[in-house]
C-alpha cells in the first residue's frame, strides 16, 4: 500500500493577481496584483491605469490611454453579455472608468 503523504492541511494559494488582494476595488489590479502577475509571467511589464489628467501631461500616456480604451471598448460591446455590459460594478467596466474612457 502507498502511504499518503503528511500535509498540512493548507492549500497553496493562487497568485495575488487572481484573487481579491490583488484587485484594485475601483477597477484593474492594484500594485500587489500588478507585481504578482510580472513573477508569474516574466518578462510582463504591466503598469498603472492612466487618467485624462496623467495624458494631458505626457504624449506616451495619452497613446497609451487611447488605444486601451479602444480595445476595451470592443471587449466591452463585443465579448459582454448585456446584463454584464450594463452592470456599473463588472470588471469591465469599472476598469473603463478607471481609465476615464467614455
Amino acid at each position: 500500500m502507498a502511504k499518503k503523504r503528511a500535509t498540512s492541511g493548507r492549500r497553496a494559494k493562487s497568485p495575488a493577481w487572481t484573487r481579491k488582494a490583488g484587485k484594485n476595488q475601483q477597477g484593474g489590479l492594484n500594485e500587489t496584483g500588478r507585481r504578482s502577475y510580472e513573477r508569474a509571467n516574466p518578462g510582463s511589464d504591466l503598469q498603472p491605469p492612466v487618467s485624462r489628467a496623467q495624458a494631458k501631461k505626457s504624449k506616451k500616456a495619452a497613446k497609451r490611454r487611447k488605444k486601451f480604451c479602444a480595445r476595451m471598448q470592443g471587449m466591452k460591446e463585443k465579448l459582454t453579455s448585456s446584463k454584464t455590459a450594463k452592470d456599473p460594478n463588472s470588471r469591465i467596466n469599472k476598469a473603463l472608468r478607471k481609465w476615464d474612457c467614455g
